[in-house]
């Protein structure tokens, strides 16, 4: 990283080397209070880091490395509104989304949450009717990115305290293969579709949109009234209604709340109508409580700053390109999908705040799967690759299923997995058991790094407090790496040229200057539509 960010930089790179010797289950014998030291618990969760790869000393430099970057100041700037993106010249606001009354734009967005209950309500009670009089069963939420994954994640998660009048599918994707699939089991005459784009220009959303109409009007006949079947969340009104959807059937968003913080607005809509308006209340506040611990606690109590130290020391002090998810809850199983949007979407950038092109890495490569699946897929690669990898563990310790034998499996499961990253196998353990030769391939180093985060139980309230955490690491790191978490401008370039070569594929007179491989792709496509 570079110096000039922080002084106590080359202080933990010069621990860092140290470390690769450190061995993880030698520092609890060396520190009896490390489990006390290295853990910590905030509205529902408790967040256990003592097996990773750092010492009681690493672990005050992180904590104070934190503090001179600024993350504090960081922190209060955004929850008071001021300019924190400023690429974009704007504040950053999705807390207040889940603040108690009183706080920034509180009568906007209660305003907008009494909206949303009404709607749930004259769903629920048959006051909302489709076009032939039918009562919606089914929603489909069209939406893509920060408009998609978190309220997919909060409706599969909350599939057990399900309490709202419908079903909830989601279409994101622009392959009609997609379109097909989440239609396949659908009645029209009782499907509502929400329309969730900002900008109501994003070209999945709105192509899928127009198929979700032509779809209804198929089905209902053309003389149909299938405006009755669509409600939009939007902040562009007039696009909205020049669709066909009614202005009253229209929910604002605001430029102070990213797309990807935006789950806590009139974008959570789905989870209102899927998991109930009390459901959706709980998760915000739940959220409520992380922002709180987050604003108040110290740096080394504070779960937010702990995540986000703890990865900036793995990446930039220890090598660790990219980190796991596990989650061993299949509620959870969208997690993984979620905060690669969340962390690598804010944090992948390349220039910092003063301009200066980065000489450091930003955003670990964020991914992950569902235990115990991923026990039979990627984590032959933690346990005996070459790769450093380390890995956050999430697990609920209650299950509302009731099926205690799979859940004690499944809890055994996720902490054995912990204990075998850090203790390993020896070589000489292996070698007593199965000779030299098989010993070699069945030794395990150990010594791999992880945390876990442990929910008293997975509720609508500590969802929400986790979503929350993870949003606010994501903010102590941009702020350690001097960098804009707020915007994306990385993401407009291949948008930009997919409308350039879609406008050639429908008009072959309107040629462009491509390299030699597109412009012969692009002929391959034209020449197999022509077939």
């Amino acid at each position: 990283m570079k110096p000039t960010l922080s002084p106590l930089l080359s202080e933990l790179e010069q621990r860092a080397a140290k470390h690769a010797e450190l061995s993880i289950t030698r520092l609890f014998e060396w520190e009896p209070d490390r489990l006390q030291r290295m853990s910590a618990a905030a509205a529902g969760i408790t967040l256990d880091f003592s097996k990773q790869c750092l010492d009681r000393g690493t672990l005050d430099l992180l904590g104070r490395l934190a503090d001179s970057a600024g993350v504090a100041a960081a922190r209060d700037a955004m929850l008071a509104g001021d300019i924190v993106n400023p690429t974009e010249q704007r504040a950053v606001l999705h807390t207040a989304l889940r603040a108690p009354g009183g706080a920034a734009h509180a009568r906007l967005v209660s305003e907008v949450q009494e909206r949303m209950a009404a709607l749930v309500e004259a769903t629920a009670d048959g006051e909302l009717l489709g076009a032939t009089g039918a009562r919606f069963t089914d929603v489909v939420n069209i939406g893509i990115g920060g408009s998609h994954l978190g309220p997919q994640l909060a409706c599969d998660a909350l599939r057990y305290q399900a309490d709202g009048p419908l079903r909830c599918h989601f279409l994101a994707n622009v392959d009609g293969g997609e379109f097909d699939r989440i239609t396949a089991g659908l009645d029209p005459r009782s499907t509502l579709f929400i329309i969730a784009s900002k900008s109501f220009t994003t070209a999945e959303t709105r192509l899928n949109a127009h198929s979700a109409r032509a779809w209804l009007s198929a089905a209902l006949g053309v003389d149909a009234d299938v405006g009755r079947h669509f409600v939009a969340v939007t902040a562009n009104t007039e696009r909205a209604v020049e669709f066909g959807i009614d202005a009253g059937r229209v929910y604002p968003m605001w430029d102070w709340v990213g797309g990807r913080y935006s789950m806590w607005s009139a974008i959570g809509l789905p989870i209102a109508l899927g998991a109930g308006m009390v459901a959706f209340r709980e998760l915000l506040a739940g959220a409520a409580e992380m922002d709180q611990h987050f604003a108040t606690a110290s740096t080394l109590g504070n779960l937010p700053m702990l995540l986000g130290v703890i990865g900036v020391w793995n990446l930039n002090c220890l090598g660790a390109e990219s980190y796991a998810v596990v989650p061993y809850d299949d509620r959870l199983r969208y997690l993984p999908d979620y905060l690669q949007q969340l962390e690598m979407e804010s944090n992948g950038k390349r220039v910092g705040l003063d301009n200066a092109v980065l000489d450091h890495h930003t955003a670990a490569v964020t991914w992950g799967g569902l235990g115990t699946n991923a026990q039979h897929a990627f984590f032959q690669l933690l346990h005996q690759g070459t790769r450093f990898i380390p890995v956050d563990f999430v697990v609920a310790l209650q299950h509302p299923a009731g099926r205690r034998a799979h859940h004690d499996a499944l809890v055994a499961n996720c902490f054995a997995q912990a204990e075998a990253l850090m203790h390993g196998r020896r070589f000489d353990e292996a070698v007593d058991e199965h000779g030299i030769d098989l010993g070699r391939h069945r030794t395990t180093p150990g010594n791999r790094p992880s945390s876990m985060l442990v929910l008293d139980e997975l509720t609508p309230r500590t969802l929400g407090a986790l979503i929350a955490l993870y949003e606010h690491k994501t903010l102590v790191q941009s702020v350690i790496w001097n960098i804009n978490a707020f915007d994306q401008w990385g993401v407009e370039l291949g948008k930009v040229l997919a409308a350039d070569i879609l406008a050639e594929l429908d008009d072959p007179a309107r040629t462009q200057r491509h390299d030699p491989s597109t412009a012969a792709l692009i002929a391959r496509y034209r020449a197999s539509r022509g077939a």
